[in-house]
């Protein structure tokens, strides 16, 4: 009955955001909480929640501390050279728009950290989009993928996750797949090439000054192949990332075009809040966080409460520009960590009732004796949905080992187990469980559902190839 319960509710919580229904935050509250009472287990769900919020709150102040964090390097102009780099290969051409997205998605994931990777992909890429008037679920769409790929970085979590639970040394897990995982990020450029292709079929080519006095028209999601102009659902507006609102504006504001028409740049070259006599200072201090936090020298949490309080000082070293910094970031700060209290209702109820666990057992119990000899491969394929519905946590410390055990016994090593249950990491990124993807949907003003629709199919082809590329160079 559990088993049942727990695919029901999932599935009714993706309906209801899918199908825009309930909002987000809504789904992950009241959903559980009716399946909680359903499953006669009512009077716990104050304990569930309290579990599942303690789980998650450490994540929660990563993410408000590291978007204060990285939205006042923004502000001060830290990215400002990355941004003219990716414009000047970009230009105006949408197809090199979406590749570029993929390729500064995919370096950036070289941290580690998924909501870092979408702050600053965003922040770079979402002045050109709103501007060309491209499909915002491509940005998105994109960069999750590629991020999930890079995920399977020995500290990006994944990786050292089924080393622990096989204790198995992660370099043994991860060098053997690194052709494999080359070719899925090989494939994520593919499919960036081609939704480029389809997003300049769309708009056409422009230059850049073309692209500042084009006539507004309402922004599109791309639902598919096919999809015209008018095929996809309309995006709410929302104002940009701070720092860029210069280039959100719908194109009819006269005197920014005449402002800009010489040189389209992504972000305001003549804001207030730019510190250029502290770049190398923020520069430094950017790199010293990512290194601290690549060597483990302390909790993320707190090392990006340390960097924002130490960047808001040195950069607005007076409180009324610390206080105006802060509320220009409360709006991403109070969405993104509301949607991470919120999941931790979901995840805490999904646990404490059992549904989880029932849901695992009667998976691998599904899997025929006679795939016993092929445990590897269902293991790569069984990664997509277990790692969709279940945190990575769930998936590698509760689900891995039995599969390990089971392909034990047919003889499959527990190495080949652990790196086909990478395969699945390109969908994952993509899950309402984890919280950086709230990050990317959030920045980038784009509704859950329609990430979700767009994104889905293509991260699930990306894991296919990941796990084929494993088959066909004998890793898996």
């Amino acid at each position: 009955m559990l088993t049942i319960l727990g695919f029901a509710m999932i599935a009714t919580f993706l309906v209801l955001i899918m199908t825009k229904k309930m909002s987000p935050i809504a789904a992950l509250v009241l959903i559980p909480a009716l399946f909680c009472v359903a499953v006669g287990q009512g009077a716990k769900l104050g304990d569930y929640v309290i579990e599942g919020v303690g789980n998650l709150a450490p994540t929660a102040a990563m993410l408000m501390f590291a978007i204060v964090y990285f939205g006042v390097m923004i502000d001060v102009g830290l990215f400002d050279p990355i941004v003219r780099g990716i414009l000047r290969f970009c230009k105006a051409d949408p197809m090199r728009i979406v590749v570029g997205t993929a390729v500064l998605a995919a370096i950036v994931s070289l941290d580690g950290d998924g909501s870092t990777t979408f702050m600053i992909t965003v922040s770079a890429m979402y002045p050109l989009y709103k501007r060309l008037k491209m499909s915002l679920v491509v940005m998105t769409g994109v960069a999750a993928t590629a991020n999930g790929v890079m995920n399977t970085l020995p500290w990006g979590g994944p990786t050292a996750r089924a080393a622990t639970a096989l204790k198995l040394d992660a370099s043994e897990i991860f060098i053997p797949m690194i052709p494999a995982l080359a070719v899925g990020l090989l494939a994520v450029f593919l499919l960036s090439y081609v939704l480029g292709l389809r997003e300049r079929k769309r708009l056409g080519m422009l230059t850049l000054n073309e692209a500042l006095v084009r006539e507004p028209e309402q922004e599109t999601v791309l639902a598919g192949a096919g999809t015209g102009a008018g095929g996809g659902d309309r995006l709410r507006k929302g104002s940009a990332a701070s720092g860029s609102a210069d280039l959100t504006q719908d194109g009819d504001d006269d005197e920014e075009d005449e402002e800009d028409e010489e040189e389209f740049k992504g972000l305001d070259p003549n804001r207030s809040t730019l510190r250029p006599k502290l770049y190398w200072f923020n520069a430094g201090l950017t790199i010293a966080l990512l290194t601290a936090m690549i060597m483990e020298l302390m909790p993320i949490p707190v090392l990006f409460l340390l960097g924002a309080a130490l960047a808001l000082t040195v950069n607005f070293p007076h409180m009324p520009d610390q206080r105006a910094r802060i509320a220009a970031h409360a709006d991403n700060v109070l969405n993104v960590s509301g949607m991470v209290f919120a999941a931790a209702v979901f995840t805490g109820v999904l646990t404490g009732t059992g549904m989880v666990e029932n849901m695992a057992d009667w998976v691998v119990g599904a899997v025929p004796d006679a795939m016993g000899p092929h445990m590897a491969i269902v293991t790569g394929l069984l990664s997509l949905p277990l790692t969709y519905f279940m945190s990575n946590d769930g998936f590698y410390f509760g689900v891995v080992p039995v599969l390990a055990e089971a392909g034990a016994a047919h003889g499959v090593s527990p190495l080949e187990i652990a790196r086909a249950s990478l395969a699945g990491q390109a969908l994952h990124m993509s899950s309402p469980l984890v919280p950086a993807v709230y990050v990317l949907v959030g920045m980038a003003k784009v509704e859950f559902g329609d990430h979700t629709r767009f994104t889905v199919k293509w991260a699930v082809l990306t894991s296919l190839v990941v796990l084929g590329a494993g088959i066909l160079f004998g890793t898996i």
